[in-house]
């Protein structure tokens, strides 16, 4: 139910009541010319409308009748119209709808205009509009890693697919990725890693390397930051990340940043460390580690595996108030040239619980100590070590031109987002992330399908994805009752044989023993240049089937590397290798793997092996064979000695990857159909603009039916004509069946007649009868005649 005021309690219950409504087109009050609306809600899917409640995705439309205003209706708001007035109901213009009573209003749908209809010669025009569904009308396409089959373990769920393809609509549940776009500017700000933790270690941009096993950690939405976060289950949890962006450590200022709750503990530490790839095998590093038992905060600069230098910054309140922080550090080494060593400035960065950005004692540190210098060098990977719940850890290139004026605002990306998602918990885990296809709605509808959950836009605007245990256990008290007496004008009650599903089957697919291998390498035909502060961009060609790759190394005379590289040559032919000039960037854009090569050196390089051949080289990702299709079935006898065997078996698909989420599944699936539930259809009652899909509702019904019961709404229908009431239709699914069928008192007939096939032979009639006369004046029928008697043959 939607959340309201006493005075809009008050208004539903009075005995009488007058519509009110608002409607907005373009930012624009239109309820005055509102001739009249409607608008529905249901759950589409594939399965028997008695469990559609369990599976689908759930689209609003809006139809609204508009009228003129000092002129025709057609004059004003048809396809021809001037701009100046039609531009409010053009398609894609924004529409927002409220309903109530007694002036008061709750939101009942808001969306964009999908088409308009002028019928001239009339004051009409007809305006249809969609909810947010009409946003993800982009193609959606889904991060494949291939480190979940490499590890034996699950890199992502249902749940992470999900919100990736609602953050590339624009929907987002947790703070942004700071600079996703690729812009021609090398200058311009670039996310090198973000990785939500929203059921998954998979990235949207950048790719998990290493992660742990399930038994180390959980998913959590209780406390998390923003919507969901990584939780440990012991001290020392680790993880780490593939940037998507190798860039050179010198001449600008880059951040990490993560959110975290200090409430959500196993210990007091965490560390953020930025590792970069040197010359000779070699590794630098940045680091932060928080203290918060002490409230102590340090960033290090150093070798990993070796010497460093640490500056530290005491944070009285980082110890002595627990609850969601976003932590972080900036690094500055524009002090550093090109290609050379690089001191840097680093300063923490912190936002308290209370929305406080604290800043620190003490102000940056520069390190100066040669232990701290960082030679020539590029982003090789991320690593997250931490005790605490964490969430939305993202690595930014090139962040801000400085230290000094950096704002809090810019910190916490003010007014450069709104919260629009909800999630349930992360279900469905997968090893291997399926291919999509269509459009992001297209692709949330899918998943929602297989997995058996449901997927939403509300009244307010906000996506809500729910699990397949929503609607498994039957809630204890309803959000509404509704009875005859009052508020039910219209009442039709159905069960179907349908609705019974009591042998159930979820096909599932076998990963075990398949890892992933190389495929066909690809090596580049020509050297290319890269002129100093200029990029060069290359597609290669890649595989549906191959699986996404990150960077290219860099690789350097000293201690070259193998497989997935390239070589910066000083020369056309060859010349000497160059570390720490050139930042290599990589992603996916459907058959293409994008390579940009931006030099911010002083001068040319080339990418060419030391003998002067092409240097690049990419070995594509696959894995090793095709995983095993299985099933995994429950099934209720009960049940089925009352209805016969009705079997349900799921569509297989690639997003169920393991016996376990087969069985919650097919389980599921037999909690809904086992009893055929019924079916409250056209359930016409008095408007009440609070009701949501997914509410439950008690029906009492003491003039008809005669039933009590609670029932889930899984679809509304509203229509108003100008001056009248408005008229709500609602589709209710039962909570729970009507117990087990006793057939007290009854014998029920077999399927098949008994006496079939007890039959007197041609032997016996003839013995029996002498005579044709003799047959005839018995005057026997023909069934008679036929049947045996005593079943003698």
């Amino acid at each position: 139910m939607q959340n309201s005021d006493e005075r809009l309690a008050a208004a539903l219950a009075a005995t009488e009541r007058i519509p009110a409504h608002s409607t907005r087109l373009g930012g624009r009050e239109m309820g005055g010319q509102v001739q009249s609306w409607k608008v529905e809600r249901a759950y589409s899917t594939d399965l028997p409308e008695a469990l559609r409640a369990f599976s689908g995705s759930a689209s609003a439309q809006l139809e609204l009748s508009l009228g003129g205003s000092g002129a025709p209706a057609p004059r004003l708001y048809s396809a021809w119209s001037a701009r100046a007035s039609g531009d409010v109901v053009r398609p894609g213009q924004s529409v927002v709808h409220a309903a109530g009573a007694n002036d008061r209003t709750v939101p009942a749908f808001r969306g964009a205009v999908r088409s308009r209809t002028a019928a001239s010669g009339s004051d009409t025009v007809t305006v249809q509009a969609l909810d947010g569904a009409e946003r993800l009308r982009g193609p959606a396409q889904l991060p494949r890693p291939y480190h979940g089959l490499r590890c034996g373990q699950p890199v992502a769920t249902a749940t992470w697919c999900v919100d990736e393809v609602l953050r590339q609509g624009g929907i987002h549940s947790c703070p942004p990725p700071r600079a996703p776009g690729v812009a021609d500017d090398t200058t311009r700000p670039f996310t090198a890693l973000y990785a939500s933790l929203h059921g998954g270690f998979n990235a949207t941009y950048g790719q998990p390397e290493t992660f742990p096993a399930p038994s180390a950690y959980s998913w959590v939405r209780d406390g998390a930051p923003y919507e969901m976060a990584l939780m440990p289950k012991a001290a020392g949890l680790t993880a780490s990340w593939m940037p998507r962006s190798r860039f050179v450590v010198a001449g600008k200022v880059f951040q990490a940043e993560l959110h975290v709750n200090t409430a959500l503990a196993v210990g007091n530490e965490l560390e953020l460390k930025l590792i970069f790839d040197r010359s000779a095998g070699a590794y630098g590093n940045y680091a932060l580690n928080v203290y918060f038992a002490t409230g102590v905060v340090k960033i290090t600069s150093g070798t990993v595996g070796g010497g460093g230098l640490v500056a530290s910054w005491t944070i009285p309140k980082l110890a002595s108030l627990k609850g969601v922080w976003h932590l972080g550090f900036t690094v500055d080494t524009r002090a550093g040239a090109v290609g050379g060593n690089t001191p840097a400035t680093v300063y923490p960065r912190l936002t308290a619980p209370d929305g406080e950005y604290v800043t620190p004692p003490t102000a940056p540190y520069t390190f100066s100590d040669a232990a701290s210098v960082q030679p020539p060098s590029e982003l090789y990977q991320i690593s997250l070590k931490t005790d605490v719940a964490v969430e939305c850890l993202q690595v930014t290139d090139r962040s801000w031109p400085d230290l000094d004026s950096y704002t809090a605002e810019e910190w916490e990306q003010k007014g450069r987002w709104t919260k629009g998602a909800v999630l349930d918990d992360a279900t469905v885990p997968l090893y291997d992330v399926p291919k999509i296809s269509g459009s992001q709605w297209d692709a949330l509808t899918e998943i929602a399908r297989a997995t058996m959950s449901t997927a939403e836009f509300d009244e307010q605007g906000v996506f809500r994805w729910r699990g397949p245990g929503r609607f498994r256990t039957v809630p204890a008290r309803p959000d509404l009752t509704v009875t005859t007496r009052r508020d039910i004008a219209a009442l039709t009650v159905s069960e179907e044989i349908d609705a019974c599903r009591n042998h159930c089957e979820q096909p599932y697919q076998d990963w075990t023993g398949i890892s992933h291998t190389y495929s066909d390498t690809v090596t580049d035909t020509v050297v290319r240049e890269v002129r100093p502060g200029g990029w060069v961009e290359v597609a290669y060609a890649i595989a549906e089937e191959e699986l996404d790759v990150g960077p290219l190394q860099i690789e350097d005379d000293v201690a070259p590397v193998g497989g997935h590289r390239v070589r910066f040559g000083s020369a056309a032919a060859g010349g000497t290798s160059v570390k720490g000039a050139v930042t290599v960037s990589s992603r996916r854009d459907g058959p293409n793997y994008l390579v940009r090569f931006a030099n911010h050196g002083t001068a040319s390089v080339w990418t060419v092996t030391k003998d002067g051949k092409p240097s690049v080289q990419i070995v594509p990702q696959k894995r090793t064979g095709d995983p095993r299709l299985r099933s995994f079935a429950w099934y209720n006898t009960t049940s089925q000695a009352a209805y016969g065997k009705q079997v349900y078996q799921a569509p297989a698909t690639d997003w169920v990857q393991q016996q376990q989420v087969a069985s919650d599944l097919s389980h599921a699936m037999l909690d809904a159909g086992r009893y055929p539930v019924p079916v409250l259809g056209e359930v016409e009652v008095l408007h009440d603009p609070r009701i949501q899909l997914g509410d439950v509702v008690r029906v009492v019904d003491t003039s008809g039916a005669t039933l009590d019961t609670l029932a889930w709404v899984v679809g509304i229908r509203t229509t108003c004509q100008a001056g009248a009431a408005p008229q709500q239709t609602l589709t209710l699914r039962g909570t729970s069946y009507n117990g087990v069928p006793t057939d007290s008192g009854l014998t029920p007939d077999p399927p098949v007649d008994p006496e079939y096939g007890n039959q007197r032979t041609y032997a016996l009639i003839d013995a029996q009868n002498a005579t044709l006369d003799a047959l005839t004046t018995s005057r026997i029928t023909y069934r008679e005649l036929l049947k045996a008697p005593g079943g003698a043959a």
